[in-house]
């Protein structure tokens, strides 16, 4: 399997966005229509070799151009998400998002006939079986391969802080799992997923790779499903964090921090500061409280001198980084609660029709 190179690394700041959506119904249920939308049928030029399905059939996946300018960042997302939805309301069906859709049952849906993917349903059976989860995915580019990896070890600590602010999977197979992202902790049953460990630098990391591959516990570098990695194709860094979301406001909160966080932390490297080496088990404590909690989460301060709430955590990095757009996300109603309360109070065709893509 080709693998991935340093020489991948070479420019910083650019960005790409990937969504993980499900195709449903008219009324907003799940169904099986991606070999309609994938192969059956051409997708609007924009979405050329950038639409595929996942593990299931109702689950759908686009992926932005390289966007340039972080300016231009909305509305490349937009335009996606316009012509998916013009391509999936030509052949009659919707586009919704979440971490999970509220009301798959997994033993009732098709699994992708793609060999990638039989190949994993062989390999890593049940968890895989189950596997509805959907999220979204933002790359970050960055200029040197060391400087990747030494920025992808900082970010584990700012992982749970996003998934704290996306949580938006609280129902799993009909079921109210009690979580506010059911979807992080579905995922983590599959190996190679969750909180990476330190790596020291880029030969380290890529010494791991190699190590999998070769030994067979990978097929290719895509099944290092880690919460955030150095891509070695794209020469980014990838968060892979936030649940799934219908509106692209919460979505861009997510990019712009992630932007903010990288270029920070680029400068960080640049001055020489040594990286935090942070235990994996305190940094999987803080990620256990978010997906319990989502935003009434506090953490482990990366200190480790006591707790933090994600409040103060939210506040604490707009001053810091000059941003605002994961405060309006924390002053909303989270996507967990929101969904509980629709179910409880308006019923099921109300809240499968809340998580209808958003287009503006």
């Amino acid at each position: 399997m080709e693998r991935g190179s340093p020489d991948s690394f070479t420019r910083m700041g650019t960005l790409g966005i990937e969504e993980e959506c499900f195709v449903v119904d008219e009324r907003g249920r799940p169904t099986s229509g991606t070999d309609e939308l994938v192969y059956e049928h051409d997708p609007p030029e924009i979405l050329a070799d950038r639409l595929d399905h996942e593990l299931f059939k109702f689950v759908i996946e686009t992926q932005t151009p390289l966007i340039e300018d972080p300016a231009n960042a909305r509305e490349a997302l937009l335009e996606i998400r316009r012509a998916l939805v013009d391509h999936a309301e030509r052949h009659g069906f919707r586009i919704a998002a979440a971490g999970l859709h509220p009301l798959a049952k997994w033993r009732e849906l098709e699994h992708a006939e793609k060999p990638r993917y039989r190949a994993q349903l062989d390999r890593i059976q049940y968890p895989q079986h189950r596997n509805t989860t959907a999220g979204v995915h933002v790359h970050v580019g960055v200029d040197d391969a060391d400087k990747a990896v030494w920025i992808a070890n900082e970010l584990r600590w700012y992982v749970p802080i996003m998934l704290a602010l996306s949580a938006n999977s609280p129902y799993w197979d009909g079921f109210d799992t009690g979580l506010q992202s059911a979807r992080a902790k579905l995922f983590e049953g599959l190996p190679n997923t969750g909180m990476p460990t330190y790596f020291e630098d880029f030969e380290d990391f890529d010494r791991f790779e190699r190590r999998m591959l070769a030994t067979d516990s990978i097929n290719d570098r895509g099944e290092l499903w880690y919460d955030v990695r150095p891509h070695t194709e794209h020469g980014t860094v990838e968060l892979r964090t936030p649940d799934g979301q219908a509106d692209p406001d919460i979505v861009m909160a997510f990019v712009e921090y992630a932007h903010a966080l990288v270029e920070a932390l680029a400068e960080e490297y640049e001055d020489g500061t040594p990286n935090s080496r942070h235990r994996r088990e305190l940094l999987d404590e803080n990620k256990w409280r978010a997906l319990r909690y989502g935003h009434e989460a506090s953490f482990i301060d990366r200190e480790l001198d006591g707790t933090v709430s994600l409040g103060d955590v939210v506040d604490r990095e707009c001053d810091r980084l000059g941003i605002d757009g994961i405060k309006r996300v924390y002053e909303r109603e989270s996507g967990a609660s929101k969904q509980r309360r629709l179910l409880d109070t308006a019923g099921p065709d109300t809240l499968c029709e809340s998580l209808l893509l958003e287009l503006e």
